[in-house]
């Protein structure tokens, strides 16, 4: 059964059409990939997953339950969790703290014991550290710059602390807003890397949009095609590469 879909999702801003009747279904494990020029309507897609937007029309179904009205506070405790084209860390803090705010939503502890800082809050902060310290520092290596701020780093080592923030949220479902973009080629294969190591060695399913083809293609077990917000085709990587819709929106129609 698919652990994510949407259904005849439809979504305009006035006058303007961004998504007419878009569907898909994401199995669980997978990684599945959106794809399409620019403005073809994919970050509004996962906008709408995460309930960042209001569909007109539509459903965002998560295991089986609709949450289409689900606030996105809400969404990101059942299990769905985001990284963004633009970095959106807090970048006068360290590594650390911007990592172990991805995970405050799973502390327990109630706010006279939280601000007072003694007994069940301190032991649960302290779990949580050592959670962020042993588990995903180390699987993302970057051990070395946990202390530093992040205004300090480069951008490739940014984009690898938001997605640490988002591995916090212990998401079922990771989504994924061109997470090699402004990337060099070592940064890339990196981030590649450790993309499908969150898949093979977590467990967790990956909605990734990307422009970068190569990446798209050696990844991703589906593929979605997105163009002036309809869906032009979806298959694997291979069928989706072959489909004639796919090349002339990439490549544009041939002319005699």
């Amino acid at each position: 059964m698919a652990i994510l879909s949407v259904e005849d999702l439809s979504l305009s801003f006035g006058g303007l059409k961004v998504l007419s009747e878009v569907g898909f279904a994401v199995e669980d494990g997978d990684i599945f990939a959106i794809i399409g020029p620019n403005g073809a309507g994919k970050t509004s897609i996962l906008n709408c997953i995460g309930g960042f937007y209001r569909p007109q029309k539509g459903k965002v179904i998560f295991e089986g339950s609709d949450i289409t009205r689900r606030s996105p506070d809400r969404r990101a405790a059942l299990g769905l969790a985001r990284t963004f084209q633009n970095i959106a860390l807090y970048r006068g803090m360290t590594v650390l703290d911007n990592i172990k705010l991805g995970a405050h939503a799973h502390l327990h502890t109630g706010l006279l014991k939280g601000l007072l800082y003694w007994g069940p809050a301190a032991r649960e902060e302290m779990a949580l550290r050592q959670e962020v310290e042993e588990d995903i520092i180390d699987f993302l290596e970057i051990e070395a710059i946990r202390k530093l701020p992040v205004a300090s780093l480069a951008y490739g080592l940014q984009k690898r602390v938001e997605l640490a923030r988002a591995l916090a949220m212990r998401p079922k479902v990771l989504l994924m807003d061109e997470p090699v973009a402004g990337m060099n080629a070592e940064e890339t294969e990196d981030m590649a890397r450790f993309i499908l190591d969150i898949k093979e060695e977590r467990g967790i399913t990956i909605v990734i949009i990307e422009h970068d083809m190569n990446v798209i293609m050696d990844i991703s077990d589906r593929v979605s095609v997105i163009n002036f917000g309809q869906k032009i085709a979806e298959g694997t990587p291979d069928e989706v590469q072959a489909h004639p819709e796919v090349i002339k929106a990439y490549l544009g129609e041939k002319r005699d």
